[in-house]
């Protein structure tokens, strides 16, 4: 019996990629699974540029609902991060329709902005892990390879996070990118969830405020614990903060009652592994 190609749609609703990352996210692809096993579909979109994004907001959106709507995908893996995916938000969501709920949403960092409606809503399986533009960093082969794994189904493979094999509810998010839509409509339902946290070239202060604003809030005090991921590349201060990421956010799991469960495998980098949000059973 001849096995099904995985279609998978690229979409960029934040930054721009380079086509020189299309060529080597293809060529990994092909060289680890041929063409008989998957397909990439590169969205023109992904690689306009408007100023800071991959062209204006009204042609993100379209591409994502596009890709999101077309019933002959499987996945939608967005492109990259960097800042842009909450300005689709109230422009896109509405348009989605009944193909976008049997397909799987890949990404992080700022496209955490997605994940967390799609999730919301009930919109397909919504993963937080690896994106394309991670090719571009040294050893960036095997992030890709992880995420492929993960969308073609290899769940007994090392593609996800480790303690999320354990039964239990799980959601994981760029902490800047929380911090910012926590009080706002578009943040799931948490309760019950290990909600796992990560970051990049943020101070220490500044991850203060935000754990701060993040376990402040009444709705994310249900959680069932939060998980620290890694914070990569923290700037050096005039001032030292004199505590790390790690004490930061035990400080602020402790002080609003949320059980602080360690540090997590995820982060801006070639080791991040994978979070499928929702139950594990």
């Amino acid at each position: 019996m001849t096995q099904r190609r995985l279609r998978i749609g690229v979409v960029a609703p934040g930054r721009a990629i380079d086509a020189h990352i299309e060529d080597k996210v293809r060529a990994v692809a092909i060289e680890t699974y041929g063409n008989e096993r998957l397909e990439l579909i590169f969205h023109p979109q992904c690689f306009l540029r408007s100023g800071h994004f991959a062209g204006p907001d009204s042609a993100r959106a379209e591409a994502f609902v596009e890709m999101a709507n077309d019933p002959e995908l499987d996945a939608v893996w967005f492109a990259r991060g960097g800042y842009g995916s909450c300005r689709l938000l109230d422009i896109a969501f509405d348009d989605l329709d009944h193909a976008a709920r049997r397909k799987t949403f890949l990404g992080y960092s700022d496209t955490g902005s997605l994940l967390a409606p799609l999730y919301r809503d009930s919109i397909g399986t919504v993963a937080h892990g690896p994106m394309p533009a991670d090719i571009t960093r040294p050893g960036g082969e095997a992030a890709i390879l992880r995420a492929l794994d993960y969308l073609l189904g290899r769940d007994d493979s090392d593609a996800l996070e480790p303690s999320t094999r354990a039964p239990g509810q799980y959601a994981a998010f760029n902490i800047t990118v929380l911090a910012n839509l926590v009080g706002t409509p578009w943040v799931p339902n948490l309760t019950g969830h290990v909600l796992m946290l990560e970051d990049v070239g943020e101070y220490h202060y500044s991850l203060d405020r935000m754990l701060f604003n993040i376990t402040s809030n009444p709705d994310v005090r249900n959680v069932a614990g939060i998980q620290l991921g890694r914070c990569s590349a923290i700037p050096e201060n005039d001032i030292d903060f004199e505590a790390t990421e790690a004490e930061i956010a035990e400080y602020w799991c402790v002080r609003n009652s949320i059980p602080y469960l360690g540090r997590a495998d995820i982060g801006h980098d070639v080791e991040n592994k994978i979070v499928v949000f929702g139950t594990r059973s």
